[in-house]
Order: structure tokens, then sequence, then C-alpha cells
């Protein structure tokens, strides 16, 4: 992944941004630099039930650390993916089990531009990352 954006810029860009289609094609760049998931990761076992794009889930520990990789058929979901990547990555379980995302994405103002399918698909994308790391966090 080639993300280098922290949270707090991440939030900086938005305010800076002045409307809702300079925010989507930063959404859509930001997409841009995600790695995507080899052919052998896009199976059925790491698609994530509930998007309206086909959207894969497949992630590493690394100490203490996970680290996601998601990878979309649609480009505005994998911008929305970016956009969780920033949030979530590097952090412990715990952390993650812990995070308010639905806190951040009203803070983005997010949720409110996005289609109802788009938002509902974003909410099973979290749900799914927070019961990966619910799991582990049980078995640390």
């Amino acid at each position: 992944m080639a993300l280098t954006l922290d949270i707090q810029e991440l939030k900086a860009t938005f305010d800076f941004l002045d409307d809702w289609e300079e925010r989507y094609r930063f959404i859509i760049d930001l997409g841009k630099e995600i790695r995507p998931l080899e052919d052998s990761q896009k199976t059925e076992a790491n698609l994530i039930r509930g998007c309206q794009s086909q959207v894969w889930l497949t992630y590493t520990q690394q100490d203490e650390q996970l680290v996601f990789l998601l990878d979309s058929d649609a480009h505005i979901v994998r911008g929305l993916i970016a956009v969780v990547l920033i949030a979530i990555n590097g952090k412990t379980a715990d952390d993650i089990v812990a995070l308010d995302i639905e806190g951040l994405f009203a803070e983005l103002d997010l949720l409110a531009h996005l289609s109802l399918t788009r938002g509902n698909g974003l909410r099973a994308m979290i749900l799914k990352i927070k019961q990966v790391a619910a799991t582990l966090a049980s078995v640390s």
C-alpha cells in the first residue's frame, strides 16, 4: 500500500476542499494509491457480503499490528477503502475494536454524501474489519 496520508492530513484535506465534487475526486485518487490484491486473493472466502460492488479483504498481523488489504472493482469504493485503511492500518486488534470509525465518517460528513447502498457497503466493510479484529483481540 502506498498511502502516505495520516488521519489528520485526511481531515485537513477534506476541510480544504470546497465541495463534494472535489472531495469525490480526492477519494477516487486515494483509491488509486492502494495496492490491488492479487487475483488469487480475490476469492469467495475473502469477499465481503453486503457491498454493492465486489470488495475483498485479507490481512496480516505483524507483531501486534494488523495490516488490512482490501480491493474493489469500483473506483469510488477503492477510494472509500483508502479512507478506511488510513484510519485502521498499523493499529492493534484492540485499537481497531475500540476505534469509532462511524465518528470519523460523521466528522468527514461522508455517509451523508453516499448513496444508501454505498453507505451500507461501507458499514459492511467496517463490520467485517471489526469482526476480524475482535477475533484476534480475544486470541492475543
